[in-house]
């Protein structure tokens, strides 16, 4: 049976602290927690957790702050926890790499089953069988993603990738040479029903084009711009 999950949570009220850890221990979970931003980074950095929940609104160094460091480093999916419920601050979260966002006051319950959902989401295979038969796997010259393992491989080299890339890689991998609006991937990679900021799918499709690019700049390539439109993936026959 595969290990349970380690899980940070990060609120600078020891209340939510508590309930938050009280619930998910509940669930078999690992839970450490902080009170602050920066504790919360060097723990982070420090140990390889499988899923963050994190405050937007703290003193001193902020959620948006510790996310946009940690996303540096690591691909640990961040779930952001914010009193705040304006669409501009899910943007600004987004943004900076969070992968999910539960504003305040919450259901513990609910973001127990965001936790769940997005450990089921998230590109780590760490507690999944991969010994089976891979069935769900894209392959194109130089990328290879296996959507039963929510792996990805350029040139035969794993690309460690937030659940939010790899769901915007698999979605438009699926539709090769299908252009994308950067509206239409707002809405159905990130499930935004309103015209939000669309610097969000920009910045995603950055980060993506150079983790792939680190490795093999050809499978980088295959994501293309189409300019004044959107994206499209260019399935390059070799």
């Amino acid at each position: 049976m595969a290990e349970e999950a380690r899980i940070l949570v990060v609120d600078d009220e020891e209340r939510i602290r508590r309930l938050l850890k009280m619930y998910l221990e509940r669930e078999n979970y690992q839970v450490d927690d902080a009170e602050n931003g920066e504790k919360a980074l060097d723990k982070a950095l420090d140990i390889d957790y499988d899923l963050i929940v994190l405050d937007l609104m703290m003193p001193g160094m902020d959620g948006l702050e510790v996310c946009q460091e940690l996303r540096k480093h690591k691909a640990t999916p961040v779930v952001m926890l914010t009193a705040k419920g304006e669409e501009a601050n899910r943007v600004d979260g987004f943004e900076a790499g969070t992968d999910d966002y539960i504003v305040k006051p919450f259901s513990p319950r609910e973001v127990v089953l965001r936790v769940k959902a997005l450990l089921r989401r998230a590109s780590s295979t760490k507690f999944l069988q991969t010994e089976t038969t891979t069935k769900d796997v894209l392959v194109f010259p130089h990328l290879t993603i296996d959507n039963d393992a929510h792996r990805v491989t350029a040139d035969g080299n794993h690309i460690s990738l937030t659940p939010k890339e790899y769901e915007l890689l698999h979605y438009m991998a699926q539709a090769p040479d299908k252009v994308f609006a950067r509206e239409q991937l707002l809405k159905d990679v990130w499930n935004y029903d309103f015209f939000g900021d669309l610097r969000t799918v920009d910045t995603h499709v950055k980060r993506l084009r150079e983790k792939l690019n680190n490795v093999s700049p050809e499978a980088a390539n295959m994501i293309s711009t189409v300019w004044g439109v959107g994206y499209k993936f260019e399935a390059v026959e070799e």
